[in-house]
């Protein structure tokens, strides 16, 4: 099946060392057995994020429940980057507890507070225009991409000041890259370009198989050194988690271990994120919200594709 990169905005890496895979098939998933979970990040010393106590800053919907929808559908970045299904299914109206034990430290989420509500709540509206939705989106992106970097490793350092002064402070270590899988974790690649300067960022792109309805992985390009770095995995809407943990898979084939993995995302169900962290127990997920229905138009407003 001939792919036409450029159809998705394809920008190659300008490191004429990168790598290129072309994979014409993917393995079906598995989803493994819940193992115990290792925390990640920074150590104690540092501020950490809250961390999961059931679905974040939301109520559970009351309707019944509906057949959960086809692996083609529940994927947000098939078709250009968002989903036509965001109805919960029964997996996701796990008990707060139940689910929160189930999932662990490695899932943590931004502290809550009024202005990432309202960022959330304007992403969600249906009526809120592109130009809010994108400035919205960018904001809350900066938000998750700053406390991303607050989970890699800094160094202790001096400096001296213009007046003299010397000053004991932290210094970010090398050895970082981004990768965003596309097309709607290229949305996130500013934000984290904006913090982050130099920083080297790899793509993945992968879609529904229309026969197999199977996540598939079409093209991938890294850094050719990503297996001695630590990963910003860039993916905004976590819905079946299919597409992440294909992704995941991918990395892991050029060398990167799950547990220097961190993935950054805005919106993540419930199942979404427990799928991930049972494939891989060692990954970390930095989220604003887990909810049973996630805003997959995100990736089609974002671009102006809907």
């Amino acid at each position: 099946m001939a792919v036409d990169l450029t159809v998705f905005g394809l920008q190659a890496l300008s490191q004429p060392e990168s790598k290129l895979c072309l994979y014409p098939s993917s393995e079906p998933l598995r989803p493994g057995d819940l193992m115990s979970d290792q925390p990640v990040g920074n150590s104690a010393s540092k501020t950490m994020p809250t961390l999961l106590a059931g679905y974040a800053h939301s109520s559970i919907p009351t309707e019944l429940d509906r057949p959960a929808c086809d692996e083609a559908s529940l994927n947000p970045e098939s078709s250009g980057g968002s989903g036509n299904s965001d109805a919960p299914t029964s997996e996701s109206l796990l008990g707060d507890r139940e689910f929160s034990q189930q999932i662990g430290s490695q899932l943590k989420l931004l502290p809550m507070n009024d202005q990432i509500r309202e960022l959330q709540t304007i992403i969600r509206d249906k009526t809120a225009s592109r130009g809010d939705f994108m400035f919205s989106a960018d904001r809350l992106i900066r938000l998750v991409v700053e406390e991303g970097l607050n989970q890699l490793p800094y160094k202790e350092c001096m400096v001296t000041t213009p007046t003299g002064y010397k000053y004991e402070g932290v210094k970010f270590e090398k050895g970082n890259c981004g990768v965003s899988i596309m097309r709607s974790g290229e949305a996130m690649e500013q934000g984290l370009r904006d913090c982050c300067r130099s920083i080297r960022i790899g793509k993945i792109l992968i879609q529904s198989d229309e026969e197999t309805q199977r996540a598939k992985v079409y093209y991938a390009k890294f850094p050719p050194d990503i297996y001695r770095r630590k990963v910003l995995l860039m993916y905004p809407i976590l819905s079946t988690g299919n597409t992440v943990i294909e992704a995941v898979k991918v990395l892991i084939e050029h060398g990167v271990q799950p547990s220097v993995i961190i993935l950054l995302s805005l919106f993540s169900t419930p199942h979404g994120a427990k799928s991930i962290i049972q494939e891989f127990p060692e990954i970390t997920i930095l989220t604003t919200e887990v909810h049973p229905v996630a805003p997959t138009h995100f990736g089609q407003k974002y671009f102006g594709t809907d």
